[in-house]
Formats: C-alpha cells, sequence, structure tokens
C-alpha cells in the first residue's frame, strides 16, 4: 500500500443554480511533505464545516484504481490527483479490503477508518456533470474517511501499514451498501450500528433501521 497524493484546497466560492456556495472539494496535489493534524491537512478546509471535516471525518481518502474505472465510465482523460475531492490519493486500499476501524500508518501518521464518504451535489459541481452523484454511490467506489490518532508528516510515495483491523471486520463497501441500498437487512444493520469505530451518526442511522424493524415486527 502506497500514498500516490496529498491534495487540498481552502474553501472557495462557487455559482450553483443562482446562489453562491463555498466549498472545499477543489483539491490540488502538493509536494513534499504536509502534516496531517487532527482536524485536516495543513493548507486544506471545508466549505460547510456542519457536514464536512471534523474529528471523525478529517482527511478523505480514495483508491487510485478506481481512476481507470471512472475515465472508462465517463469517457474523461482529465482525471488528475484530488478530482474526487480527496485529501489522499491512495494505491491498494479499496473498498472491499479496508475496514471500518482499521488503523494503518501513512508516513508519520496514525489514522483510522471511520466511514464511508456520500457524495453530494458538491461533486457534480467539481467533475461538471450532476448526474455522477448517484452512479458514483451506487458504484460503492465511494473512498473513506479516517480520523487522525496521530498527527505527522505524509507525503507521495510514503508507504502505508494496516496495524490493526478493525473490530468486527466489516469492509467499507459493505457499510455503504447497508446504509444505501440494502436497509432491509436488520441483522447486518444491527452488527453495524455496534462497530465502535463507526462515526456516531452513522452508528445512529443503522439504529434506527433496526429499531423500525422490531417495531414492524410487533
Amino acid at each position: 500500500m502506497k500514498l500516490i497524493s496529498v491534495n487540498v484546497s481552502q474553501p472557495k466560492e462557487v455559482s450553483y443554480h443562482g446562489k453562491r456556495i463555498k466549498t472545499g472539494i477543489f483539491k490540488e496535489p502538493v509536494s513534499g511533505h504536509t502534516m496531517m493534524r487532527r482536524l485536516n491537512i495543513d493548507g486544506d478546509g471545508q466549505g460547510d464545516p456542519s457536514v464536512h471535516g471534523g474529528v471523525h471525518k478529517a482527511v478523505y481518502v480514495y483508491p487510485i484504481e478506481h481512476y481507470d474505472y471512472w475515465k472508462q465510465e465517463l469517457g474523461r482523460d482529465d482525471l488528475t490527483y484530488g478530482k474526487f475531492g480527496e485529501n489522499l490519493t491512495v494505491e491498494g486500499m479499496s473498498e472491499d479490503t479496508v475496514h471500518i476501524g482499521d488503523i494503518f500508518r501513512i508516513g508519520e501518521a496514525l489514522v483510522e477508518v471511520s466511514q464511508p464518504r456520500v457524495p453530494c451535489f458538491k461533486l457534480g459541481i467539481k467533475m461538471g456533470n450532476p448526474q455522477i452523484v448517484k452512479p458514483f454511490l451506487e458504484s460503492k467506489r465511494v473512498g473513506f474517511y479516517v480520523r487522525v490518532l496521530e498527527e505527522g508528516e505524509v507525503g507521495a510515495g510514503d508507504a502505508i501499514e494496516r496495524i490493526e483491523v478493525g473490530v468486527g471486520q466489516m469492509t467499507v463497501k459493505e457499510i455503504v451498501h447497508l446504509r444505501h441500498l440494502d436497509t432491509t437487512n436488520t441483522e447486518a444493520a444491527e452488527k453495524a450500528a455496534n462497530l465502535p469505530a463507526l462515526t456516531p451518526s452513522w452508528r445512529d442511522s443503522f439504529e434506527e433501521i433496526v429499531a423500525k424493524a422490531r417495531e414492524g415486527d410487533e
């Protein structure tokens, strides 16, 4: 596993349906090594902190392997690092091999996988394609967020090492499938709700699925 690129952006205003909105999705690669901190990477920022960033979504990670898929799917050859809004473009960390709660050493930093990424309309703005949001989610090639357990410098070319496998061993792919594409699997939802490393809002969502199922059984 390897870190391919570190990408950052300060929030900027863009026009969307006649309104001005702020977004930090326009990530660009940086050279050299950069500090990864508890809430973000130096030089990075979020346009709407109420839904982006924070301890549980400090850094967004996306596998380089998906770039070829989207190049073919979208018929584009302009997909440079950071195109999907990711902070870290990585190699060898697919959603079907990375678990919620996995702990990785990336460069000098230590991170823990917290949740899948769910795309919003800002991905459509970045890609110049509003229709991409739904197929992006349905493809389950969504990447994932990590919380930073130990701050440290990271840079392109750094090795990535899995230090610990998450409790429950539920993959990022399983979690996004359960939450958005298979909401009737209450047994798996109950297991997901008990993952200690899963972001609290996601655990709450799975608890609601289980509670509704139990109400229906009464």
